[in-house]
Formats: C-alpha cells, structure tokens, sequence
C-alpha cells in the first residue's frame, strides 16, 4: 500500500472514477450502497487502475434531487453511515493511493435546511437575507429556466411570508444568497471542514448562477469570479495541494474565465466536448470533434480540463445546436423516453448499440485527448440502462458484481432496494457483471484496465499538447500528444469500414512508432509521409522514440 504522492499538479496525471454511493455497494443488507460497503470495494478500483474517486453528494438530504439539495452540510446521510464511516474511508482510499474528490453544492440547499425553514416562517428571520426574495417575479427577466420541462419559472410563491423565492433549478432549492456576506463564510467554512478532514478534490456545483444582477443573464458574473478568488486564496493558504473543480455549463471561451489567472479553478469540465464525440462517431467523421477543440482557448499552465463520455446526469445537449441537437436525439434517443431536459438520459453501452468496438474507440479518445478523465462507475463493464425508470435514475442502477442475487450489490430482499438493478437479457446482471469479466482478457474490463495502465506510463496523455494532423481522410481522427520530449501519436477510425490514411511524420525522421499496448516496433520513419490502415473503430496509440532510446521490442507489425 502507498500513501498519495504530493505533486501539486496530482489531478492532471489522475484517472477519476466517478461514484454515488446508494448504487455501489451495500454492506447492512438495507437495499442501499454504503460507505463501508465502498470500503470493501476499493481494493477492485485500485486493480481497475483509477487513481481518483469522485463521490457524489453522501451528506444529509431528502433526496429529491439524489443529494443536491442539501439538508446538511456537515453530516452524512444516515442510510450512508456516519462521518467515523467517511472518516476511514477516507485513511483507507489515501492508504491505497487514491485521491478523494467530493461535492460542494454551493449554488442552493433543500427548502428543508434549517436556513430556510426559518427564512420561509418570518420576514424577520435571522435567516432570511440567506436566500433571494420578491414581491413580483418581475425581476432578473433575462434569465433561462434550466428545468424547463418541470419548472415554467425561476420564482416560486411562498404563502406564509407572501413573496417569492429565487431558484435556479427545482422550485425545492432555493438558491442562497452571496451578496449576504454571511452566506459566503458559510460556505467557506464548509470548504474548510471538509478540507481539514482530508478531501484533496471539491467539485462545486453549478458555479456559474451563484449571484444575480438586473439586466444580466445572470450567469458568469464578475461577482462570482470575485467570491471564488476569495475561496482560493484561503484553500491555497490553509490547504496547499487541494484541488477545485469547477461544474460550469458553458462555452469554453467562458469556462477559460473560471481559471482566472491561475487564482480560482484548478479543473472545469469541458462540456461542449462530450455530445461532439458522440456526433463525430454517429457521422463516422472528424470535423465535429476538431470544430470544438479549434474553439477552445489555451487555459493556464496550472489548469486542466475535466473530459468525460457519461455521468450521472443526462447527456446535455445545451451547447449543441438546435440542428445537431435534434440529430443526436433522432440517432440516439428514437424512443422519447430515453430524453430528459435538454438531453439524453443513457449509458455509454447501450447509446454505442452495445457495440464493443465502438465502445472501445469512445474510451480511446477519452483517455488521449487533452484533460483528465472520468469514468462512470459501471461503464468499465458495459453497464446497461433502464429507461422506464423516472428521472435521471435509469442510469443510476445499482453496480453489477456477479450473476449472484441483486447482481451481488446486497444480500437485501430485492422488493427493498433503492431501485432494481438491470435485469433484461442483454444487460442484465446475470450477463454483464465485475465476476464474469475479471476473469477474461478480452473483455471490456479486462482491455479498459490495460488502457488505464498504457496511460499511466506517460505523462503525455495529462500534461502535453495536442497537435491536430489534417489528413484527407476524415473519417481518421489523427494527433500528436507532446510532452517534455516525449511524443505520441494516436489515430483513430471514426467510420465502420477499414480507413487507409498517410500521415505527414517528416517531423519526426529516424524515429521509431513502438505500439503502446504490445510494444511491438513499426518500421523506421525514413520518409515524410507514413501509411497506416485501420480497422473498422479502430485505434493506435504509438510512442514516436528516437533510435538512441529506443529499447528492445517485438519486430513485427502487430494490432493493439
């Protein structure tokens, strides 16, 4: 067992694996995952090969937004364990090796937190200026409603102090109110309880809505850029080598302003990204992938992006057009119960047709793109979903183990767990589960965790450039990832046919393209332009070395 190393950059070399802890595992037989049962479990996730685990919300809530709104702060869902039970999770994780990212909701609470049960009782609550009241829903006009197939407006009426209250997402979160500035000590102080605990990551959640202004969109205001300035310089202060990850919905131009200079965000996901993976690969062509990557801006030394291919929210499909947003709904999502919100509400297995080449391709870019990136938990073993479940829940099924009652998810009568695990002939637990394919190198645990250790022999994948080659051929999504002199190059077919595609390496005369996987050596590079063929979603990842380092290898032309 190791302890965690202390680079300050950690998160950009991690690979994150992203847990609730209702659905991984159940250790008191209650139908509910646990944090104890976690700990049985993280010797699984070191052997998968994640370096990072991502918890979603485990504080005390009612659950109507699966943790988001916020009842507590500072104590752990019951039905989760205690805070002793977070405490060992934590030692053990760290004893592992394993960083500990967990969620700061800083934008609302539940409408049943102490706050606003006593801000809603009484204009003259000590609670009151905690959230943001109106006699009319007149004001901030120009704001969107983000829940607009549930929610027709961003006001809601409470009857006994007879005003309306401000939300950004359910009318039962009421958004708190940072121009109170004892809201921001708050929430400070929240960072830094559980920052003394030992949490080395917070993911704060829906950063871009916390202040409002009139005549504005209220979003990205120059207020919250202010605020989260002021969280990071106590964090680097007290908490040196912590990490923040912004959850910012928004166009990488705009995103870039949560980096500040260096002074606010470590990390924010790049969301754009994601839905164009899925476009490019339905398209079986580049262009909607390097579109986006031509948009996004240079970002900080510092910084990084957090990529992803699902979690546990819908597919957005916010920044889409309406035209392309209409086209992942129709190739994607046919049955109208596989969409929510602006959205898709799938798993990466079943919106690849359970296709293992693709779903191999999809990790591929994932794991070579610029940023760090994450796995949904059950994505590793193909997970499926269930549509005919409400909500966001059809993603959210409990882990598949083995072929053992429940999917060896909990020894618990099935009429009482949180909500039934996957039980159709193609996804269903008896067929797709951790015990089954453990055992086998081909299957799509086995060849996920060999992916996982390729690219964690290199730092290329976490910190280096990216290098776009525009080859004639579209359907080949080809580029050089550079760092400190190392060199790697990755292409990718894109298309359900075999792809030839000549690649320009005159850059690179004399070196060596050795293939990552088998360490296999392709021929010298001697001149400018390099062949390669692909199979239908096929992939290479090489490592370009020059002939004075090059080391021993297989000759031949090998597959990865």
């Amino acid at each position: 067992m190791t302890a965690v190393n202390r680079d300050p950059l950690w998160y950009k070399d991690v690979i994150i694996y992203e847990i609730p802890v209702k659905s991984f595992f159940d250790s008191n037989r209650d139908g509910i995952g646990d944090l104890p049962g976690l700990i049985g479990k993280l010797d699984y996730l070191v052997d998968l090969g994640v370096t990072a685990l991502w918890l979603l919300p485990f504080t005390d809530s009612p659950l109507r937004d699966d943790g988001y709104d916020i009842r507590d702060y500072y104590n752990v869902y019951p039905h989760y364990g205690t805070l002793n039970d977070f405490q060992r999770f934590l030692d053990e994780a760290h004893l592992r090796g394993l960083r500990v990212i967990t969620e700061l909701v800083l934008n609302h609470t539940s409408n049943t937190h102490p706050w606003f049960v006593s801000a809603r009782s009484s204009r003259s609550s000590p609670y009151r200026d905690y959230y943001v009241w109106s006699d009319t829903t007149e004001k901030y006009q120009g704001t969107r409603v983000i829940f607009s197939d549930s929610e027709k407006s961003n006001w809601t009426w409470e009857p006994k102090t007879r005003q309306y209250y401000w939300h950004r997402f359910f009318h039962h979160q009421p958004d708190l109110n940072f121009d109170n500035p004892k809201v921001q000590e708050e929430l400070l102080n929240v960072v830094k309880f559980w920052f003394s605990l030992g949490v080395d990551g917070l993911r704060c959640d829906a950063v871009p809505y916390l202040f409002e202004r009139e005549g504005t969109n209220c979003e990205n205001l120059p207020e919250t850029h202010a605020f989260m300035k002021r969280l990071r310089k106590e964090i680097d202060v007290q908490f040196p080598g912590r990490m923040l990850l912004a959850e910012a919905n928004q166009w990488p131009q705009e995103v870039l302003e949560y980096f500040g200079n260096e002074d606010e965000f470590h990390m924010a996901y790049h969301f754009p990204l994601m839905p164009r993976l899925f476009i490019a690969i339905a398209q079986g062509n580049r262009k909607p992938i390097v579109d986006i990557l031509d948009q996004t801006p240079q970002i900080p030394d510092s910084c990084q992006w957090a990529i992803f291919l699902r979690n546990h929210d819908e597919l957005t499909l916010e920044m889409v057009t309406d035209q392309e947003r209409d086209y992942l709904w129709s190739y994607y999502a046919k049955d109208s119960r596989m969409r929510l919100n602006i959205g898709i509400r799938r798993r990466l297995s079943p919106l690849m047709q359970n296709d293992r080449r693709k779903i191999d391709l999809m990790q591929s870019l994932l794991l070579t793109l610029p940023g760090t990136p994450i796995l949904y938990y059950g994505d590793e073993i193909g997970m499926g979903d269930n549509i005919h479940l409400g909500d966001r829940n059809g993603v959210r099924t409990p882990m598949q183990w083995s072929s053992d009652k429940n999917g060896g998810f909990s020894r618990a009568d099935p009429s009482s767990l949180y909500i039934p695990p996957i039980q159709n002939p193609v996804y269903g637990y008896q067929v797709v589960n951790v015990e089954s394919q453990i055992r086998y190198p081909t299957s799509p645990l086995s060849v996920l965790r060999q992916m996982f250790q390729v690219r964690q022999s290199t730092r290329i994948f976490g910190r280096g450039t990216l290098t776009v080659i525009h080859s004639r051929n579209q359907k080949v999504f080809a580029y050089f990832r550079e760092y400190g002199g190392e060199v790697a190059l990755i292409l990718n077919n894109l298309s359900d046919a075999t792809e030839s595609v000549y690649v320009d390496l005159s850059r690179f005369n004399g070196y060596v393209p050795v293939e990552m996987f088998s360490q296999t050596q392709f021929p010298l590079i001697r001149k400018a332009r390099f062949h390669f063929t692909l199979s239908p979603y096929g992939f290479f990842w090489f490592h370009l070395r020059p002939p004075r380092s090059e080391k021993a290898g297989k000759k031949g032309k090998g597959n990865p």
